[in-house]
């Protein structure tokens, strides 16, 4: 029993249905019956207030156990994922014409990157079902944080990757111990393989698209900017989107927040997008259904031609009156140098696209001078250091000898 949940709602059809094991999308609508997590919030609103987050020590995703559908005496990954860092980067404020810029570096979860919070919601739940096994397919950082996640709480994992998946990321997976399952075609190929497997072997399912509760543990990063802010709440937050799960989640944080009576206003989300993979994006604009697109860009972390979440992203940014951007694999790696060079974060392909994007909205001026905005920062840059190097460019080599580095510096300006 949860205590804080009272059902789950297919955002589809609106049917509703108890809160119990295996229960994941709508048995009316099918896979595109995705399921909401519909909370208590007055039961909530008797268990936590401001105060209490001020004398609340656990600076992890723990501490909003009342805004998580887990039992109070669940076991819980022993791994210290949440409470990343929020800065204020003046230096890249300057350059992208912001007053109040925040970056929120969720490249320093366990795993690095923010796909942990989704993670370590994913171990309790099939610990909770007493499940052994737990799977899904990824691009790569939701691989890598349920095989991280699943070690630390000794549970066997099983991961389906598309041939993209960067070597980082593929390394990260065989030292955490997963079976790993290297799919050679796309992503929506190891979707589609993973679904197969997870069905006939009764692995537990940590495909954030069909789970309902891992868009829960993804809330969890706006949460702590709610705090992080002293309860501001951002004129702008900005995420990249890939399946839509995490800007999905982002967007429920700050509405579970303000049901609650913790924050007095709701921001505008802004969803990023690869001009290479957007069907997400296209959708926004175009107003019509998803159509599927070739996964063709560097930033392979939101390189979803199929996405499996999107009603949930399009609602958070229409709720939200905000909007979405496309950018080029050129100017995300231009994001990545910029984010290196005037802040000393490290963010990967898709961890710097958000970032992209609102640079070109502040230059088009939808994005106001004055306006408080959050980026976030999805993903740490070691997960793909191939394009790092495309981003940031070769290292002078010179021979040992001074002369040599005299002119070599001095031809490099």
């Amino acid at each position: 029993m949860v205590e804080n949940v009272k059902y789950l709602q297919c955002i589809k059809c609106g049917r509703r249905y108890p809160p119990n094991p295996g229960i994941y999308t709508c048995g009316q609508c099918g896979p595109e019956g995705i399921l909401d997590v519909i909370y208590d919030y007055d039961y909530i609103r008797k268990q936590v207030s401001r105060e209490s987050f001020l004398n609340n020590r656990d600076y992890s995703i723990w501490r909003y156990a009342h805004f998580l559908p887990i039992r109070k005496d669940s076991r819980r990954t022993p791994l210290r994922v949440g409470w990343t860092p929020l800065y204020r980067p003046e230096r890249l404020g300057s350059e992208l014409g912001l007053d109040r810029l925040y970056l929120k570096d969720d490249g320093l979860n366990p795993t690095a990157s923010l796909k942990d919070r989704a993670s370590a919601i994913a171990v309790v739940k099939a610990a909770e079902e007493g499940a052994g096994t737990v799977a899904c397919s990824s691009t790569g950082n939701a691989a890598s944080s349920l095989a991280g996640n699943a070690a630390a709480m000794g549970l066997k994992s099983y991961i389906f990757v598309p041939q993209r998946a960067p070597q980082g990321k593929v390394a990260q997976l065989l030292i955490f111990g997963a079976a790993v399952i290297s799919v050679q075609g796309s992503y929506e190929d190891a979707f589609r393989l993973s679904a197969q497997a997870i069905e006939l072997w009764g692995w537990y399912n940590r495909n954030a698209a069909i789970n309902p509760y891992l868009v829960e543990g993804k809330k969890t990063v706006t949460l702590e900017i709610c705090e992080q802010l002293d309860w501001q709440v951002p004129d702008w937050v900005v995420f990249s989107v890939g399946d839509g799960c995490t800007i999905a989640g982002a967007w429920k944080g700050f509405v579970d927040f303000f049901k609650a009576g913790l924050i007095e206003k709701l921001p505008k989300m802004l969803g990023v997008q690869a001009e290479g993979c957007c069907p997400i994006s296209n959708a926004f604009f175009s107003g019509e259904d998803i159509r599927p697109m070739e996964e063709n860009t560097i930033a392979d972390s939101i390189a979803v031609g199929v996405p499996r979440n999107p009603r949930k992203a399009l609602r958070a940014i229409r709720e939200s009156k905000g909007t979405m951007v496309n950018v080029t694999d050129d100017e995300i790696l231009q994001a990545m140098k910029l984010l290196g060079n005037t802040c000393g974060v490290f963010g990967e392909p898709a961890g710097a696209a958000g970032l992209a994007g609102l640079k070109k909205l502040a230059a088009a001026g939808v994005i106001k001078k004055g306006d408080m905005v959050v980026a976030c920062i999805t993903g740490n840059g070691l997960k793909d250091v191939q394009n790092a190097v495309r981003a940031s460019g070769e290292p002078v080599k010179v021979s040992p000898d001074l002369e040599e580095l005299k002119k070599k510096l001095s031809a490099a300006g």
